[in-house]
């Protein structure tokens, strides 16, 4: 038996229920219309069976070519090829999926911030861009000595903000860049320091150094070069309170940090509610990019001693009554059943 032709319908030929709605015309191979299948034409004999390919994409002209017809237009499923839309009229959404993605990764995840002064040398310079981590905060995350933060002025450690810039565009420039994180809000007071020493740590400085946590001396390779830790006119012995930090600029020489705000009504200390986030990364520009790691100088054994002692000190003296109490009851109840016993 030879092979059936690409297309022809195998067994009698004729077209099979459901590819030529009753009452319609097929195009014959000719161009002309053929007669309803179903129906007899003139002659009295059945229609010829349909050529190939005029069950799926329409007639064939006089070539063999399909007629391109509304069915050729149509998809496998017999519906409209859908019209793609094109690249201009797509922009917007692009351009607003975009800002609102931007949106959420510097509310949740991620936001940029300028360093405005010195303070921070030699970690930071001024005009650097720095990327700060907002996401492990929401899971209770808390800063860690070591740590560079960004924080919100607690109250009185920045003079007011300037005016607004009187150029329009500039000024609504602006206000868009930083509503998305890509630029600090000229509306926000927000500083940026390393964290000394978080709730229940005892920090003290005499002279010019060294500086000490829990009562051991740091080694602070971070500060500014020729730096000296701590000033002379700013010694200080304080002990941190639960729920909040300690901050110091690594330029000490060189900036207004918890040292300076002692006699004011937060003692200096920075509420952890006011923290914004760690700063890990400098991102701009491109040729000073690197990580900000936490230094070694705070792994140093010991440093957590005084923070720590304090309550495992209190756990274990209130542990020891309820232990006694314990054996004494069990000791009462043993004496009790032997004398059951022997009675």
């Amino acid at each position: 038996m030879g092979d059936l032709a690409v297309g022809a319908r195998s067994g009698s030929g004729e077209p099979e229920d459901g590819d030529i709605p009753a009452g319609s015309v097929q195009k014959t191979a000719g161009g002309g219309a053929a007669p309803d299948a179903g129906h007899e034409n003139e002659s009295g004999h059945e229609p010829p069976a349909p050529r190939s390919g005029s069950g799926s994409g329409g007639g064939e002209d006089g070539n063999g070519n399909g007629d391109g017809g509304a069915a050729g237009r149509r998809g496998r499923r017999g519906r409209p090829e859908r019209k793609q839309r094109s690249f201009w009229k797509e922009l917007p959404l692009l351009i607003g999926i975009a800002l609102v993605l931007a949106l959420l990764i510097k509310t949740f995840l991620v936001q940029a911030f300028s360093i405005p002064s010195d303070s921070m040398q030699n970690t930071l310079q001024e005009g650097d861009r720095v990327l700060v981590d907002k996401l492990t905060p929401w899971f209770g995350s808390e800063p860690d000595r070591g740590e560079v933060v960004v924080f919100h002025d607690p109250g009185g450690w920045l003079p007011e903000n300037p005016p607004p810039s009187g150029n329009a565009v500039s000024r609504g420039l602006q206000s868009a860049l930083s509503f998305i994180g890509l630029m600090p809000s000229a509306q926000e007071k927000d500083l940026i320091k390393r964290v000394i020493g978080v709730g229940g740590d005892t920090v003290e400085c005499n002279g010019t150094g060294p500086l000490k946590v829990n009562g051991k001396a740091l080694v602070e390779p971070y500060v500014y070069p020729d730096n000296t830790p701590c000033t002379m006119d700013k010694p200080f012995k304080v002990t941190v309170p639960k729920d909040h930090i300690w901050v110091m600029g690594d330029h000490r020489q060189n900036s207004l940090d918890s040292r300076y705000h002692m006699d004011q009504p937060g003692n200096g200390y920075v509420p952890l509610d006011d923290v914004v986030g760690r700063a890990f990364v400098k991102a701009w520009p491109i040729n000073r990019w690197g990580m900000l790691p936490v230094p070694d100088t705070f792994d140093q054994p010991g440093i957590n001693a005084a923070g720590a002692a304090l309550p495992a000190t209190a756990g274990l003296v209130g542990a020891v009554p309820l232990v006694l109490m314990r054996r004494r009851r069990l000791t009462r109840k043993g004496a009790e059943a032997a004398e059951g016993s022997a009675g």
